[in-house]
């Protein structure tokens, strides 16, 4: 099951083309039956981190997953500055503690690693947060942008409209981007 149309999808891998270096070692956060990595875009490793073990294991794209609620627990189970790139692809609207889950992202990361989160306009709206429900897409990407800034140590937090060219009709695919900063 994806939840977003075959076009939006080749528009998120091609955002993790451009933004995410080959052989990077790649966290899929609230991951489940697919993550959209590019098949023609070498990965070192890609770990996905969900609530759903059943899915992930269906994820042709993960080389390990991990059981995990970041509404419940934001802690990440990762060592500090493991990952290369993390990745949220249409799930951002469901996290309740944003801020927190994003200082994780932050923790995890290595220095100038990247952490991209993608997004469309669709969502069940029994699941999503109240502000995300509230919010124009405009305000989606401000919100997103606002979490970023929030958990610190990110810097060149970036937007963009992914798939302008061709939405509508396609889904519309919007993403937040930034990097860790380095140290010192």
């Amino acid at each position: 099951m994806v939840h977003i149309d075959e076009a939006a999808i080749a528009a998120v891998g091609r955002l993790f083309k451009d933004q995410v270096p080959e052989n990077s070692v790649v966290l899929d956060l609230m991951s489940s039956w697919r993550s959209h990595w590019p098949a023609d875009h070498a990965k070192k490793r890609m770990v996905g981190l969900g609530l759903n073990q059943v899915e992930m294991q269906e994820n042709p794209d993960l080389d390990e997953s991990v059981v995990h609620d970041v509404n419940v627990n934001p802690v990440l189970p990762f060592d500090d500055e493991s990952f290369d790139a993390v990745l949220i692809t249409v799930s951002a609207q469901y996290l309740t503690k944003p801020i927190e889950t994003f200082k994780q992202v932050s923790r995890i990361l290595r220095p100038g690693g990247v952490f991209i989160v993608s997004f469309s306009n669709r969502m069940f709206p029994t699941k999503a947060v109240l502000i995300w429900r509230n919010s124009t897409d405009r305000g989606r990407i401000d919100l997103v942008g606002t979490y970023m800034e929030a958990a610190e140590n990110f810097e060149g937090i970036e937007a963009s409209f992914v798939n302008a060219d061709t939405s509508p009709p396609d889904d519309p695919i919007y993403a937040v981007f930034s990097r860790k900063a380095h140290a010192g």
